[in-house]
């Protein structure tokens, strides 16, 4: 088992999945360590649903194709590369996207991240009570060897992805975690320098232990 700090370092988006089953007691792991992260008021409002059935998975890929067609595909075409990816590494990176809307249903396991929120309408502080338990289950597979990567694309068609997926009114997905055996490897994940983003008392005013490195 790797350590935290190497976990931390190289769980990266893993796109490209085996197809290949993922036992029933890796993922239980997984969802423990999604409901043990924080949560506004411990009021544990998320809901996993884990989606294995193929016809589910499938009619959810035509609207996650849908989107990438529209609008995410085309975003990569014109956009440059982020700080810390060369122009290369990001050819790649649009490579294993386009390899991910192709076979996103292939993936063995999806765990959908949703609230349970009732008549409220999802809001800037929603997330807070989704995602760090989103990020503790990417860290939880990593350590296990499993790949995975945080979509929120279908959201783009969100009625029609939830609809597929059967979500009932006054629950609403946040992501989808798709889970498999990685066929690449786990490596450095590509990042710019931390005096690009790092600042101390006022905005743009460099904080003192980044800008002496």
């Amino acid at each position: 088992m790797p350590d935290l700090f190497e976990i931390l370092h190289t769980t990266r988006a893993m796109r490209r999945l085996k197809p290949d089953p993922v036992p029933d007691e890796l993922i239980r792991k997984i969802l423990e360590a999604g409901a043990a992260a924080a949560n506004g008021g411990n009021f544990q409002r998320w809901r996993f649903l884990v989606v294995k059935d193929p016809a589910i998975k499938q009619a959810v890929q035509v609207w996650y194709k849908k989107a990438f067609d529209e609008v995410v595909g085309p975003r990569y075409a014109r956009s440059a590369p982020p700080p810390g990816v060369t122009q290369e590494r990001y050819a790649r990176q649009h490579a294993a996207v386009e390899y991910l809307t192709e076979h996103f249903h292939e993936a063995p396991v999806w765990i959908v991240a949703c609230l349970e929120e009732g008549t409220a309408a999802p809001n800037r502080w929603s997330g807070a009570s989704i995602y760090p338990a989103v990020q503790n289950m990417l860290l939880a597979a990593r350590a296990l060897g499993l790949g995975s990567t945080l979509t929120t694309r279908h959201l783009l068609y969100e009625k029609e992805a939830e609809a597929a997926l059967g979500l009932p009114p006054g629950v609403h997905s946040y992501a989808i975690l798709p889970i498999g055996w990685p066929m690449g490897n786990f490596g450095p994940v590509g990042r710019g320098d931390l005096s690009q983003i790092v600042f101390q008392d006022r905005w743009g005013e460099a904080y003192p232990a980044v800008a002496a490195e």
